[in-house]
């Protein structure tokens, strides 16, 4: 089974009905024993950095994601639930983050309504992702092509402290980390729910990890 964190942030019910039509039994949780019953977890986000974290922790819910982590099973994070794995994020001031990653978020230096010289943020759309080959270790990405398109809504990006997290990055006026994989943790910057077939790939490949963690 995989839980579908509910703090209040999500896009919920694509997240869920995504894995659903890609096989996987899910439920939408904001429960810490069903987190800790679940072979996998999927962390949503949308909305601001301090409001997600400010939600998680108001719930009861930052320990046992942390936890979950530690405990070595298999995580998925989308968007903001990217964003939340690092140490701190500058978006309305500084604020910490679940600290699972050393690294963190900040914003696009872009303002629509500055120039035809400024990155238009949000950024939002289609956009490709350039995959960087792993350790060997299986990842959802593995079955991905450099130059896929998958679909943004942000204007926040992640820069880790060590490359090693990084799995994919996009160009949006400059490279930026895009998705993370390393051991269990795996998260993207875009919506994979969003993103159509090749979305519902990566999703499909998660469940599959879950599945064979779970037997």
């Amino acid at each position: 089974m995989i839980a579908v964190v509910d703090y209040g942030m999500g896009n919920l019910r694509s997240v869920s009905k995504a894995l659903e039509r890609v096989g996987q039994d899910v439920v939408v949780t904001s429960d810490p024993a069903v987190i800790d019953d679940a072979a996998g977890m999927v962390l949503p986000g949308v909305g601001a950095f301090p409001d997600c974290m400010r939600n998680l922790t108001d719930k009861g819910l930052a320990n046992p994601v942390v936890d979950f982590i530690k405990g070595g099973r298999p995580f998925f994070g989308i968007c903001l639930g990217l964003q939340l794995l690092f140490t701190e994020g500058y978006e309305f001031g500084r604020h910490d983050g679940l600290g699972i990653i050393p690294g963190v978020v900040v914003r696009f230096e872009g303002d629509p309504f500055s120039g035809d010289n400024k990155l238009k943020v949000p950024h939002m759309g289609w956009n490709q992702v350039v995959w960087k080959k792993g350790d060997g270790a299986q990842t959802p990405f593995d079955s991905l092509a450099d130059g896929d398109y998958f679909y943004f809504v942000h204007s926040y990006y992640v820069v880790p402290n060590d490359g090693k997290y990084t799995a994919g990055t996009t160009d949006y006026g400059a490279e930026f980390v895009s998705a993370v994989g390393r051991e269990n943790i795996f998260a993207t910057q875009f919506h994979p729910e969003k993103s159509q077939e090749k979305g519902l790939e990566i999703l499909k490949a998660f469940g599959e990890l879950v599945n064979r963690w779970e037997s």
